[in-house]
């Protein structure tokens, strides 16, 4: 592999986060109504289909739509440092550009819902009993969860100062 693309060819990966994200959500935005739930381990874990206006833990959700086109700028720079970022990647460093491809796939599945549909469509839902429930999500939101913890786990286990970034 050339060093010139870096680590680029995974971008493989950002597309098969994207395909199964937008595959899940289509799935399950045809075959539940919103907020429906179907129990799959009693007290702990269902499919159901929510929307998401918002961010994270349905942060801005609220407010009156400019939300969504601030949330897609977001999601299209932090993309496109993705990519740079991939591509200046050195040979060594898989790790990160798993992790980077992981990001960037979770952030354009979630870009497309916002920019089509006006909302993120989640439908994994994790709960104990009927007394907690997570925030509902999906697999473009799992993505970037472990691709956020392997950066994380990147930052920590990288060799201290002298290492060339």
């Amino acid at each position: 592999m050339s060093a010139r693309f870096g680590k680029l060819p995974w971008l493989w990966l950002t597309a098969l986060v994207f395909v199964l994200d937008q595959a899940s959500k289509f799935y399950f935005e045809g075959a539940l109504n919103l907020y429906q739930q179907i129990v799959i381990i009693p007290d702990l874990f269902s499919w159901t289909l929510a929307y998401n206006t918002g961010a994270a833990f349905s942060f801005l959700a609220g407010q009156s739509g400019w939300q969504r086109w601030l949330f897609a700028l977001i999601a299209i720079v932090v993309s496109v440092v993705l990519v740079v970022w991939l591509k200046r990647l050195k040979p060594n460093e898989t790790w990160l550009a798993i992790a980077l491809a992981l990001v960037l796939g979770g952030a354009l599945g979630n870009l497309v819902d916002r920019v089509l549909f006006g909302h993120v469509i989640d439908f994994i839902l994790v709960h104990w009993q009927n007394r907690w429930y997570f925030p509902a999500f999906n697999l473009a939101d799992s993505a970037i969860t472990v691709g956020a913890i392997m950066l994380v786990i990147d930052m920590f286990t990288s060799k201290q100062s002298g290492e060339s970034q």
